[in-house]
């Protein structure tokens, strides 16, 4: 199994990205990455508050180079989960094609995740040799949708939602296979299942810098999921999301060949890439998540060596109500340590 990590811009003082990760690139079949001062998924790379970074264009690029030298496949992020005005215009589709032109001319361009229909059907026109990606924004978790989307796409990031229902999976990768589509999965959202924000939330990161410009409501948090886990209650809700811990990714082997890691945003790339490749992680759970909430729980943690050994069985083969069964109670209250 390989592995897809999210790229980060280094500061000043830090080792490229590639430097980061160690002697573990062997393991890694792909680089997703975004273009400096564009929206995508996550805040925009190489500008924060109206200071730019200069040199992140050359820097992205440069260990872009040092990412194709080791064969390891790039993968361009426009999976912004809304352009604006621009969403259907001849600029963005212009745009998109000028600098998709420049990767495949001057680094080397394996394929594009998107959000965007009108992303999707330009880049498949215009660059046929290119995989195009669903984003896993666009929940895309049935056949159904598979079949809508496939005159589009080339390959999928299945919805997270569905990544503890393996009976889905295996239908999903059935069909994929039988029409030449290929399957990722999402190991490591630390975001909450049919999350009632997310479209939301997407949007405003999607129009981020907009939004920083104006004179915002002060005092009000727009992550429901925060506010959601300021009551102590809520939090066995955690252990009912979409992650996948290590030590159980052998179990997805067969339906998987490559799989994404959340590291764009991460504090600690390197610690979330060797915990799945070793396929165990001594601590603090929440640590291998993006976002991982880990500040909001503490002093308490959510130990990873102290899981049932019947709870891959169980999440993976329970009824989803979760509003009639008590086991991540039962189990939260096993794993969770006070330092």
């Amino acid at each position: 199994m390989k592995f897809s990590v999210g790229y980060q811009l280094s500061g000043e003082d830090e080792p490229p990205f590639s430097g980061a990760l160690g002697g573990l690139l062997d393991h890694v079949a792909e680089v997703y990455f975004p273009w400096p001062d564009t929206p995508s998924g996550r805040a925009v790379m190489a500008v924060q508050d109206g200071c730019v970074d200069w040199n992140g264009r050359e820097t992205l690029e440069n260990d872009l180079r040092l990412f194709k030298k080791r064969n390891i496949k790039l993968n361009l992020l426009l999976n912004a989960n809304c352009y604006g005005r621009d969403s259907l215009s001849e600029h963005f589709r212009n745009f998109i094609c000028s600098l998709i032109a420049h990767l495949c001319e001057n680094i080397g361009l394996d394929g594009v995740t998107t959000a965007s229909l009108f992303a999707a059907a330009a880049v498949r026109k215009e660059f046929p040799a290119l995989d195009v990606r669903a984003s896993v924004n666009m929940r895309i978790g049935t056949i159904g949708a598979m079949k809508m989307a496939a005159a589009y796409f080339d390959s999928f990031c299945v919805q997270r939602e569905f990544n503890r229902d393996l009976e889905r999976l295996a239908e999903l990768k059935n069909w994929a296979d039988g029409n030449g589509k290929k399957l990722i999965m999402l190991a490591n959202s630390g975001c909450f299942n049919f999350c009632p924000g997310q479209v939301f939330h997407d949007n405003l990161v999607a129009h981020e810098r907009e939004i920083s410009g104006m004179k915002n409501t002060a005092g009000w948090n727009p992550c429901v999921c925060r506010n959601y886990l300021a009551d102590r209650r809520a939090w066995s809700a955690l252990l009912q999301n979409s992650w996948v811990r290590p030590e159980e990714l052998v179990h997805y082997g067969g339906l998987f060949p490559l799989v994404k890691l959340a590291t764009r945003m991460h504090a600690n790339p390197e610690r979330v890439l060797r915990a799945y490749i070793e396929g165990k992680f001594t601590g603090n759970l929440l640590d291998l998540f993006e976002p991982g909430f880990a500040p909001l729980l503490y002093p308490f943690i959510i130990d990873n060596t102290r899981f049932p050994a019947d709870w891959f069985r169980r999440t993976t083969s329970c009824s989803r109500r979760c509003g009639d069964c008590k086991y991540c109670e039962e189990v939260m209250d096993a794993v969770l340590v006070k330092l």
